[in-house]
């Protein structure tokens, strides 16, 4: 089969498609055939070789994907040949023709939703749920602001959280980006390029403040987001780039907290818990994910580098 590797760490052009044997499935493992595979900006920390979380070289990036069951464990009881799935994992990877997974890896894909659409679940969707659910334990009527709401957790986060009774309110720095936040349920949505584009704020929640706010740039963001914030406010650190410096007055004024989250740090438990809402929230319709772009699984050196563009406007994904 064919398959992204990467050989030693560094720049996006150091993964090459190649030949490699095809995986056989262990006891308790799935093969799944490959339709389509996410690229996660996590897959280009790891491939720079600058996150903690790193694979023993060579390896195939990637967790994201949908397919088609290709074959089974002896031992797996829960997925079967030919059954449509989408994978929050991978023990071989997943920007390939064929990915091995563990079975609790695997998760059902309704028909309603593309290969390419199932391809933008695990992380973006996993990552958004966990924030607003486990970690800011998000209730309905607060106020919420998704910072870079046009990108793949950003889109995903919209979604939970209109379905989930809540006023939101994101940003994005395009025009295109702000109309597709619109488009999946954000109440407002403001342009981030603009330097006061937190100054309506106050206005758009009546005073009240931000409840809950979702950040994807905490180097740049985090000082500013303790000043618009409801007593007791929770801001979860989704993404940074850098150190910050901020006043930590600012969050024991209105007994502010402030929450870190990664995903891989989640227990078995929750990430049963993740995937039963999402499918849920596939089956029933109020969980649609965006694909912004396409490509072939050669191109993935492309999308590493379209991935940390600002504007990706929602999932990038490989085609194999």
């Amino acid at each position: 089969m064919k398959a992204i590797r990467v050989h030693q760490f560094g720049a996006p052009e150091v993964m090459s498609l190649e030949e490699v044997p095809t995986p056989t499935p262990g006891k308790s493992e799935v093969l799944v055939r490959v339709a389509a595979a996410g690229i996660n900006p996590v897959d280009t920390y790891i491939r720079s070789g600058t996150y903690p979380l790193r694979g023993e070289l060579p390896y195939t990036p990637g967790f994201d994907a949908a397919g088609v069951i290709e074959a089974v464990g002896t031992e797996v009881g829960h997925r079967r040949v030919g059954e449509r799935v989408y994978l929050a994992g991978s023990l071989s990877g997943t920007y390939a023709e064929l990915a091995l997974c563990r079975e609790d890896q695997v998760h059902p894909l309704p028909e309603r939703i593309s290969f390419s659409q199932g391809a933008a679940l695990g992380i973006p969707y996993g990552t958004a749920w966990y924030a607003l659910f486990e970690r800011a334990r998000v209730r309905p009527g607060e106020f919420l602001l998704v910072h870079g709401a046009s990108g793949g957790v950003g889109i995903a986060a919209v979604q939970l959280a209109r379905a989930a009774g809540l006023w939101v309110i994101g940003t994005a720095g395009s025009e295109q980006g702000r109309a597709l936040v619109t488009e999946n349920g954000a109440h407002q949505v403001l342009d981030h390029h603009r330097s006061d584009y937190l100054d309506g704020i106050p206005q758009l929640t009546c005073e009240h403040g931000i409840d809950v706010t979702l950040e994807m740039l905490a180097n740049v963001n985090l000082g500013q987001d303790l000043l618009l914030m409801a007593p007791g406010g929770r801001v979860v650190v989704i993404g940074c780039r850098g150190t910050c410096e901020i006043d930590p007055r600012a969050a024991m004024r209105s007994n502010i907290a402030i929450l870190g989250m990664l995903l891989f740090n989640t227990t078995a438990t929750e990430q049963r818990r993740i995937h039963a809402a999402l499918y849920a929230g596939l089956e029933n319709g109020s969980l649609n994910p965006v694909v912004g772009r396409e490509l072939s699984l050669a191109e993935a050196a492309r999308g590493h580098h379209a991935v940390m563009e600002p504007g990706a406007g929602g999932k990038i994904v490989l085609l194999p």
